[in-house]
């Protein structure tokens, strides 16, 4: 209840007026001397007594809660139906665009409910930063819902919360930044797998095709060589079922029918999208399982391969020192591993298939980047040292993540404790969206929000600048664990492709017949169409 909202308090004159009438003209008190043992004395007494501690409880309420009430307020949103709570007001199939209209309405912080569920909705970059950075342990929480509960059973890294989750998430960015996340040992790794990716493309001789397969198979073996130390041949019919089938998950774990599964879990096996996603997850545990278990079979303590014998040898370490080893089990392992391996295929994937879509639509920007890559770099191998001086390529790159928003809401958190955000009060326990489609859109941070413009990301001059409104990546505790692999991968995939290749629609389609219209899951991918990749002189 805000101050706005105050009819107890409001009407407290009323109410004593009230009390007033009723008890004195009950007591009618006497002026006259008093009988201390008249029954009907003592009656009225008790009555101007009670009449005193009711006023005495209304004014300290008032005054008590014109302090506190500010504190009390819940943030505004539509009013919900019984049982049903918003859902008829939301497009499940696109639930970012529904919130960001909610927002234009409701403002920055809102409340909606899906089912008896309640949510609550963060918008537009500064409310969004404040929270997740300002407020970083009041909102860092993940919200484990039913769907990802199924996923990791509270192990690993993304769908986990307490001891466990801080400890796994600790020693993976330890262990990946051991491994050369975002160094040098790591920039070799993919540009080896540059040119697994450059033979793929040029097997279709500038004919059209999907390039999605290729692509996922290429940054998955750059995940790969973390996690397992190896790579995996394209044709490798187990490795392309794992990164099919992570594929496939994240998209029908976005999906209306999973949504619904979120509020009515009972349903889940009547929906072929769960059923379908939980043997998505048995067999991704049965794949990883054996991977894992043939390099526990050839550890070598003195010789860590990868984030597997780093897991490994960090839990013998433990045990032989008698220090409790405990959250270094198997499924934290499993789990972990499926994290990182699945969420570094479909992000980095999109986003590299939204990188070539936006060139083959806008053929004057994919010219400017060729241009400035053939003045700046040459014919040799495009560094990550080269970045600082491919400005325009930078920006095109930035440009892309933005518009394709591939995380449109990050993954859901939760409040860790009770905390009071912009005058509003958000209990422990409460389900928070950020809703990074705002961010990325945010019309008093972005000139053109809606449109493919690389010169947000540059100066008058042509250099490139930093944008603080870009949250690809999220932030605060739960940002992406893999940023700076993730930013190296996209730099050195997409310039060494456009080294090589000019990206244009099939024979007979026009740049504006290209379908920018989203995939929708957990991420928003491009729709599958072709496209050629016409090698270049």
């Amino acid at each position: 209840m805000g101050l706005s909202d105050h009819s107890g308090n409001a009407n407290i004159p009323e109410i004593l007026a009230v009390l007033w009438e009723y008890f004195f003209k009950k007591a009618q008190l006497p002026c006259k001397r008093v009988c201390f043992f008249n029954l009907r004395m003592l009656d009225d007494l008790l009555s101007l007594s009670l009449f005193w501690i009711i006023v005495g409880l209304l004014v300290f309420s008032f005054f008590h809660g014109r302090f506190r009430v500010l504190e009390n307020v819940e943030p505004p949103g539509p009013r919900p139906l019984l049982f049903l709570g918003n859902l008829l007001q939301l497009d499940l199939k696109r639930l970012d665009k529904s919130l960001c209209d909610l927002s234009k309405k409701y403002g920055p912080v809102f409340q909606i409910y899906f089912g008896p569920k309640k949510v609550v909705v963060l918008a537009g970059y500064r409310t969004v930063k404040q929270a997740l950075v300002n407020h970083a342990v009041e909102f860092g929480n993940r919200e484990v819902t039913p769907i990802f509960y199924d996923f990791n059973k509270g192990h690993g890294i993304l769908f986990a919360n307490g001891d466990s989750w801080r400890e796994m998430r600790r020693f993976s960015l330890t262990t990946l930044k051991d491994f050369g996340m975002g160094k040098r040992l790591s920039e070799e790794k993919i540009i080896e797998e540059c040119y697994y990716l450059i033979e793929e493309f040029e097997r279709f001789k500038g004919k059209p095709f999907i390039n999605s397969q290729a692509i996922h198979y290429a940054v998955s073996n750059v995940m790969s060589a973390v996690t397992f130390g190896k790579r995996f041949e394209y044709t490798d019919p187990v490795f392309q079922a794992m990164v099919d089938r992570d594929n496939e998950s994240i998209h029908l774990a976005g999906t209306a029918s999973v949504m619904i599964y979120n509020l009515l879990p009972w349903l889940g096996p009547y929906l072929k999208n769960w059923r379908d996603l939980m043997k998505n997850i048995e067999d991704g545990k049965s794949d990883i399982g054996k991977i894992i278990a043939d390099l526990k079979n050839t550890l070598d303590p003195n010789l860590c391969r990868c984030f597997v014998d780093a897991f490994l040898i960090r839990k013998q370490n433990l045990e032989e020192s008698k220090i409790n080893s405990s959250l270094y089990n198997d499924n934290n392992l499993l789990y972990s591993v499926m994290n990182l391996f699945g969420a570094g295929n479909d992000t980095t994937g999109n986003t590299l298939k939204w990188c070539l879509l936006y060139m083959a639509k806008h053929p004057c920007v994919q010219e400017q980047v060729q241009d400035e890559l053939k003045r700046v770099v040459g014919s040799r191998q495009v560094r990550v040292e080269d970045r600082k001086n491919l400005p325009f390529t930078d920006a095109v790159i930035h440009e892309s993540q933005r518009l394709a928003n591939i995380g449109p809401m990050a993954l859901p958190h939760a409040t860790s404790q009770d905390v009071t955000f912009q005058g509003y009060f958000i209990k422990k326990g409460t389900t928070v969206i950020p809703l990074l489609t705002s961010v990325l859109y945010d019309e008093s941070e972005w000139e053109s929000p809606y449109s493919f413009n690389p010169s947000h990301f540059l100066d008058k001059e042509g250099k490139f600048i930093k944008r603080d409104a870009f949250l690809a990546f999220s932030a605060g505790r739960r940002a992406c664990l893999g940023e700076s692999l993730a930013r190296m991968e996209l730099f050195l995939f997409f310039t060494s492709l456009l080294q090589h290749f000019t990206f244009t629609p099939p024979p007979g389609v026009s740049e504006d017949e290209l379908d920018l219209t989203p995939v929708v899951g957990v991420t928003l991918c491009p729709q599958p169409q072709k496209l050629c990749a016409v090698r270049r002189q």
